[in-house]
């Protein structure tokens, strides 16, 4: 077998009873093109300068505070789409609360952002650990289906030691 141009092989074949051989060019597909996503689009959105979160001094210890944002939307780096999704922020607080109107125009400036929705999770809970310094800290987003495949992210803090073995709760 023989390579004579990309995605074509050129065999050499024998009937039966002859000796001589008879050229089959076969077409057996395109090879595969280079990575449509570059590191450009990997980073897309991180470098921008979000806005500080304010927060208030906590009051009690011990409990938890659940944050729903049910309408949030950002933009595919790649094809400039739009993503809708229900952001989650789950947190104990320690010394401070996250102010919620503060954390609504923080979120809101996702909206004409080139990110992809795994940043978007991750740089959320970054920015609430920096801002808020909680106990405890997770970061859902749920974003609907766009061409029939949903996804889920979720980013916890602390950090998992070890990336190879995430603990993963259902």
């Amino acid at each position: 077998m023989q390579r004579v141009a990309a995605g074509t092989v050129k065999i050499h074949a024998f009937r039966a009873g002859s000796l001589h051989s008879a050229d089959w060019l076969i077409t057996i597909g395109e090879m595969p093109e280079p990575p449509r996503y570059t590191i450009e689009h990997a980073i897309a959105g991180l470098e921008h300068r979000f806005p500080a979160i304010e927060t208030w001094p906590n009051q009690f210890p011990g409990y938890e505070i659940r944050i729903d944002d049910p309408e949030f939307t950002s933009v595919c780096p790649k094809t400039g789409l739009p993503d809708f999704g229900i952001i989650t922020i789950r947190y104990v607080p320690n010394e401070l609360c996250l102010e919620l109107k503060s954390l609504k125009e923080y979120l809101q400036c996702y909206r004409n952002l080139g990110i992809f929705q795994e940043n978007v999770v991750n740089q959320v809970l970054e920015d609430i650990v920096r801002w808020a310094k909680p106990l405890w800290a997770e970061v859902m987003g749920e974003f609907r289906p766009r061409g029939g495949i949903s996804t889920t992210v979720v980013a916890r803090w602390p950090r998992p030691e070890s990336p190879q073995s995430p603990e993963i709760k259902s």
